[in-house]
């Protein structure tokens, strides 16, 4: 196996700062450093760009986005533990790796850099969505130019299926209706340790241009109560939001006896857009 820099190999990193991967923090290292080359590399030209990576542990994809020629690298590891082995790293690329030692869930990103960065990181499988979610929400355009994730397999195809597929839901919905998301690389258990159970995929997301008027909260809430009952139509999976659910979905220019998986992004941002009209209407008469 080729190095790609002068550093010691991770098993020997792990085991001189005794950091065991803990399954409460949903920790599984990637220790093949040419496998965290390829991730690197399949978020695209990386030279001068910053980059946003969030549970480095002991670095593995983190030296690969420095020897692949990331102008800088902003870490956020919540795991204190790993922060000698990370500063050996920025010992090893003076002035490029900035670490922050802190919980993802609650460090504002949009304020970490002046200028548009990338998100890359093999997220842990416990937070995953949650911070997909929130990296989701804000003012259009982002402050990512785009995001290089690993998940679990499982959601890696529930983020990019398309209306009809089997994992078509609530998750594809959401990022459909800001990004254009595709599985750029696919890894086993066995590239990870300790071994996860499931498969691993890398997925890219790229910002639509102009995502489409929508209000986040009312979106989630329309898919909510449409893939709550995915096997009835809508007309019946829709009753829990209230009101004339037959008119709402009509506004929204959908057949009444489809059911969820049928339906494709745009037609629940009209679905969800319908339903802000005619809340607003009911509550101006009252």
């Amino acid at each position: 196996m080729a190095q790609i820099d002068d550093l010691p190999p991770l098993r020997d990193v792990i085991r001189r700062h005794g950091l065991d991967a803990r399954k409460s923090l949903g920790q599984n290292f990637l220790l093949d450093l040419n496998l965290t080359a390829r991730i690197a590399r399949a978020s695209g030209r990386l030279e001068g760009i910053t980059v946003i990576e969030v549970g480095p542990g002991p670095g593995g994809l983190t030296r690969g986005l420095l020897a692949e020629g990331v102008a800088k690298v902003i870490a956020i590891e919540k795991d204190r533990r790993c922060r000698p082995a990370l500063e050996e790293i920025a010992a090893a690329y003076p002035g490029r790796l900035e670490i922050i030692e802190d919980d993802a869930l609650t460090v504002d990103a949009t304020h970490l850099t002046d200028g548009p960065a990338r998100i890359v990181a093999n997220l842990p499988y416990n937070v995953a969505t949650p911070l997909l979610s929130g990296w989701l929400e804000g003012p259009w355009p982002p402050f990512w130019d785009s995001l290089t994730l690993m998940f679990q397999k499982e959601v890696a195809e529930r983020i990019v299926a398309h209306a009809g597929d089997k994992a078509y839901g609530r998750l594809a919905v959401l990022v459909g209706w800001r990004t254009h998301a595709e599985i750029v690389l696919e890894l086993p258990p066995q590239a990870f340790t300790p071994y996860p159970k499931v498969s691993s995929a890398v997925v890219q997301l790229l910002p639509r241009a102009e995502s489409l008027a929508c209000d986040m909260k009312t979106l989630e809430r329309v898919t909510a109560a449409a893939f709550g009952q995915r096997r009835k139509m809508l007309r019946a999976a829709l009753k829990s939001l209230g009101g004339e659910t037959s008119a709402l979905i009509e506004k929204a220019g959908l057949k009444p006896t489809a059911r969820a998986e049928e339906i494709p992004v745009e037609g629940f941002v009209a679905l969800a857009n319908a339903f802000d009209v005619a809340k607003a209407a009911t509550s101006n008469a009252s």
